[in-house]
């Protein structure tokens, strides 16, 4: 009996070892859930992060276009008027810049200069025959009967011509009125008035808009009169001017019918450059 139960204790199942392919699956499985409680940390911590609000991207980009645009902005009252044809003939698409940046500044204008100029155009005949200097969206063609030339330095629109405006490809005394709103930008401003002294017929009318700091002595900006004085010298009357308006002022002149022959060198003031400041 002894004998009997010691065999049956022999024979006694041992536990079997696990083969490698159910090895290789429990592995498999520890390690999925591994990389899945990895993955749910993961995306748990990405849900915590705090997503940029419409807000604050629309500031940034603004921030960023407003400095491009004073980039820009100083670029054309640093250089010549060709430099500036050159530089934005290059890249065309900083000039769409640049006017998307101006037309933001010009809405917290309360009044626009372009809209007293179409008013003053629409008071006269629609027959005068007018030149736009640096015409940016060629608004004042737009608004009136008359035949405008619109210049600037690129063109994106047809009726736009694209040029330096001391080189315009209009004929000598071949228009009734010639305009600068906003525009004498360029270190060599004098010879765009020279240009439009040339295009004018004789009688002709001269009208500039100009951001009034720019003519504030105070604060480092050009004497009106003296600069009125040097347009004289030029071969114009000065008609009358308007400082009332906060933002800019307006100067009307006429072309003198007989011109003196005698060329006397012209003392032009400087005009202080409109720079922006970071808002």
């Amino acid at each position: 009996m002894k004998e009997g139960r010691s065999r049956k204790r022999k024979r006694a199942r041992h536990p079997q070892p696990l083969n490698q392919q159910a090895l290789k699956s429990k592995h498999k499985t520890s390690s999925s859930t591994t990389e899945l409680n990895k993955d749910d940390n993961q995306t748990s911590s990405s849900a915590k992060r705090p997503k940029p609000s419409t807000s604050f991207l629309d500031k940034m980009r603004a921030r960023l276009s407003g400095g491009h645009f004073r980039m820009l902005n100083e670029k054309l009252y640093t250089c010549t008027g060709k430099e500036a044809l050159n530089y934005f003939g290059e890249d065309p698409a900083l000039f769409d810049m640049y006017h998307t940046g101006y037309q933001e500044q010009m809405s917290h204008w309360p009044e626009l200069p372009v809209n007293i100029i179409t008013k003053w155009l629409k008071g006269r005949s629609p027959s005068l025959v007018v030149a736009d200097f640096g015409c940016g969206d060629a608004r004042l063609a737009k608004n009136v009967k008359n035949k405008v030339f619109s210049f600037d330095l690129v063109s994106n629109d047809p009726s736009v011509i694209a040029c330096d405006m001391s080189n315009t490809p209009l004929e000598s005394s071949s228009v009734d009125v010639a305009i600068f709103c906003l525009s004498l930008m360029g270190t060599d401003f004098p010879s765009y008035l020279q240009e439009a002294h040339r295009v004018l017929k004789p009688s002709g009318w001269l009208l500039i808009a100009e951001v009034k700091s720019r003519f504030d002595p105070k604060t480092g900006g050009a004497d009106p009169n003296k600069f009125s004085k040097a347009i004289c010298d030029l071969g114009f009357a000065s008609e009358s001017n308007d400082f009332s308006n906060k933002m800019f002022i307006l100067l009307y002149f006429k072309k003198k019918e007989k011109q003196n022959s005698k060329h006397k060198e012209i003392e032009w003031p400087e005009l202080k450059p409109c720079l922006y400041k970071r808002r």
